[in-house]
């Protein structure tokens, strides 16, 4: 089986959905940040503090590399995954992109939790709203590049696995 990949802004349901999606169709689950959690003995925010944005995109964009090459896995990417080009190429060689999305509201909701999403914390100077809508709106072209897309905004995981596996089948990724 081709891969199923999961991109989109944080907040929209990449891991909790992309476990849940890896058990239905009975293959691994991969959550590229905490593959690179794991290689590193360090956290995301403590990657960024340490060596910056840029060198946790480096090891990001290996990681995409190495992942692309695999088969038969659920893929949750990181938020900012899809802002280097190469990164959803080599992706996409080995799988299906989806695109989960949620509004603003919502992913204001799920991310409420400050000092663990250093981009987001980053852009946000008293507005968390609008540091969301922002990086929200700069980063959508490279969230269109997914193959499909489903809102996430009033959906459990649950909901949305069904919704990818059903537009799987559609797509003649998965047979019945």
């Amino acid at each position: 089986m081709r891969n199923v990949v999961l991109i989109g802004f944080m907040g929209t349901g990449k891991t909790s959905t992309g476990k849940m999606l890896a058990q239905r169709l009975g293959c691994a689950f991969i959550d590229m940040d905490a593959k690179i959690e794991e290689d590193t003995g360090l956290t995301i925010p403590q990657i960024f503090a340490r060596f910056g944005e840029e060198h946790f995109r480096r090891l990001e964009h290996e990681w995409a590399v190495r992942l692309g090459k695999r088969r038969n896995a659920v893929i949750a990417t990181g938020g900012g995954t899809v802002k280097n080009p190469a990164n959803i190429e080599a992706l996409k060689t080995g799988g299906t992109v989806v695109c989960l999305k949620a509004d603003v509201d919502t992913v204001l909701e799920r991310t409420s939790c400050r000092g663990t999403r250093p981009v987001l914390d980053k852009e946000d100077k008293g507005d968390r709203r609008q540091a969301v809508a922002k990086l929200l709106a700069e980063r959508e072209q490279f969230y269109a590049q997914a193959d499909f897309a489903v809102d996430t905004s009033d959906l459990s995981p649950l909901q949305v696995v069904e919704i990818i596996v059903k537009a799987l089948k559609t797509r003649g990724v998965l047979h019945a």
